[in-house]
């Protein structure tokens, strides 16, 4: 029986939609960007950049969203989100889906002043992206329910007004070779998630804004910013 100096921190979880039974949130891999800004703007050679955000910040997207410390411009991004169920390295992008558990609608929160400096000066983006409830996410629905939707409006909109709207087709890089290109570089494990991108559309927040959004077929959630840090 191990002992700890300190009590271990509970797990972070993710509500499983219709049920009592929750999903162990392991690591959360976000994608750049992924959708098309201009009309003109095409997929280059390139996978997209990744970056990470810890377990803790995962939260339920209901409720309260306390506006972040130490920045002036709080961006919200939707995106699409993908929960890895069962691990591996060097995925085939003709098997990625096998390795996919379920989907949610989540919100990459930024600190884009932070983030905005710490590209200045070519340092890390951990400041503008990886703070407390940096990502909130409904509760994720399996994909042994819904399948693998390659369809489905990604929206979002603040005090009623859309800022947000895309669909999942159209990812620059859809799920499967997100799923591949990770797997090179790390191995996959359960209970992992990946935020796939956001469409054109980010914009700041301000305490007493109402944010509405979702992926259709996935789930829709509703919540407030307030003043204060928790």
């Amino acid at each position: 029986m191990s002992v700890y100096v300190l009590p271990p921190a509970a797990p972070a979880t993710l509500a499983v939609a219709g049920t009592p039974a929750r999903f162990p949130v392991h690591r959360v891999f976000c994608i750049g960007r992924n959708y098309a800004w201009s009309p003109d703007e095409a997929r280059t050679g390139e996978m997209p950049a990744w970056f990470m955000k810890p377990a803790s910040a995962v939260v339920p997207a209901e409720g309260a969203l306390p506006y972040p410390p130490q920045t002036t411009e709080f961006c919200h991004e939707i995106e699409l989100v993908v929960a890895i169920g069962l691990g591996g390295r060097d995925i085939a992008a003709a098997q990625a889906l096998q390795h996919v558990w379920g989907y949610a609608a989540g919100l990459d929160l930024t600190r884009r002043d932070l983030q905005r400096e710490a590209k200045r000066a070519g340092g890390p983006w951990e400041p503008a992206k990886a703070f407390d409830h940096s990502a909130p996410c409904t509760p994720l629905v399996p994909a042994a329910a819904i399948g693998h939707p390659r369809q489905g409006a990604v929206w979002l909109a603040v005090n009623g007004a859309q800022r947000q709207r895309a669909d999942i087709a159209d990812l620059l890089w859809p799920v499967t070779e997100l799923v591949t290109m990770l797997s090179r570089s790390v191995a996959l494990l359960p209970g992992d998630l990946v935020f796939t991108g956001t469409p054109a559309g980010v914009g700041p927040l301000q305490p007493g804004d109402r944010i509405t959004g979702g992926v259709t077929g996935i789930g829709d959630f509703s919540m407030t910013v307030t003043s204060e840090p928790t």
